[in-house]
């Protein structure tokens, strides 16, 4: 048997740190609960939001930075892929254009000639130059004049980038179109 100790429980408290503390501290974890000292009082809006009065105003600088970084790419890339739309549909109006006008012609020059005029003032109707533009004609007999023939007229488009005028070789893509129509019997 064990001899019971003579001194009173609240005397052993008192020496010094109790045996879970002791282990605590030598296992390096956290004190126990009972140790732990109780911080100091803070104060409301500290504890809601730590660091309030150093950060005022931050968000708003933050938000425009992130926006400008953030929307200026999207709005051009959003522009340019319009731009590539419009291109787009021009080139297939001009060759649409370019090939009834070119079946309606008398003979083989001045067919060529009212075609490129049709291309350039469809490509205007859609804001793009028709020195941008290529045309290409293609007969199916040889004699685009002949009545049954086919003529198939292509249209090819470099859209530019927007808002580069400085950058001349440069363009977003290039778009084509193709239409074709039948000369008729009767002119």
């Amino acid at each position: 048997m064990l001899p019971s100790s003579p001194e009173p429980a609240s005397f052993r408290r008192s020496q010094g740190p109790s045996f879970r503390s002791r282990l605590a501290e030598a296992l390096c974890q956290e004190k126990p609960r009972d140790i732990i000292q109780a911080p100091e009082p803070v104060r409301r809006a500290e504890r809601r939001q730590p660091g309030l009065g150093r950060e005022q105003g931050s968000a708003v600088v933050e938000f425009t930075f992130l926006a400008l970084l953030l929307m200026v790419p999207l709005v051009y890339f959003v522009i340019t892929v319009a731009q590539i739309q419009g291109g787009s549909f021009a080139v297939v109006g001009a060759a649409d254009q370019a090939a009834k006008v070119y079946v309606a012609q008398p003979d083989a020059g001045s067919a060529q000639a009212a075609a490129e005029q049709a291309v350039a003032l469809a490509l205007s109707d859609f804001g793009h130059q028709g020195d941008q533009a290529t045309l290409s004609t293609l007969c199916s007999p040889a004699d685009c004049q002949a009545a049954g023939s086919t003529v198939t007229v292509t249209v090819s488009l470099s859209v530019p980038l927007p808002f580069m005028p400085f950058a001349e070789g440069l363009s977003a893509t290039e778009v084509q179109a193709s239409s074709s129509q039948l000369v008729g019997r009767y002119r």
